[in-house]
């Protein structure tokens, strides 16, 4: 499919679904709209150019990711510092949603990055392993870990787990 000439045309079409993988990556809607609407700022600045590129889609969800694994481990480093700091988690309201996502905040990063590219960005392995630089078996292999690790946090069975 030939990249959308308009700008806000663009826009309509990726917000939404970059959004809802960053927000599963972080955690937080608010911080996943902040990075991703920055990437769009990015883009259009550059628009000229980008809107050529086979995939701009790929551009900005490339920017979005770097922001969102640059702030990552700036509150990392931020926590391990000051961790006596950090409030303590509050218990919060059951459901599907909720329990999933406090089982990928779980997940090591590199693991709850290859879930959300594979299962919610619906990218290929291949695609997924090119993104994150990171060999096609490595990813398999992050994700055949992150299901194991998710199963188990969710109380599916293996086979449940196997046929997800």
């Amino acid at each position: 499919m030939p990249p959308p000439d308009d700008f806000a045309e663009f826009y309509a079409a990726t917000f939404r679904p970059l959004t809802a993988q960053l927000h599963a990556y972080t955690g937080n809607h608010a911080e996943a709209q902040d990075m991703v609407q920055e990437a769009f700022c990015r883009a259009y600045s550059h628009w000229g150019k980008i809107s050529g590129y086979d995939d701009p889609a790929a551009w900005v969800r490339r920017v979005a990711w770097n922001m969102a694994i640059s702030r990552w481990r700036r509150t990392r480093r931020f926590l391990n510092f000051h961790r006596d700091l950090a409030p303590e988690p509050l218990a919060g309201p059951n459901g599907n949603r909720i329990d999933l996502a406090h089982a990928l905040a779980q997940l090591p990063p590199q693991q709850r990055q290859a879930v959300v590219l594979h299962y919610l960005a619906d990218l290929p392995v291949r695609d997924v392993a090119e993104f994150m630089g990171a060999a096609e078996g490595t990813v398999k292999s992050w994700l055949h870990r992150a299901r194991t690790a998710l199963g188990v946090q969710l109380g599916l069975d293996e086979q449940e787990v196997n046929h997800a």
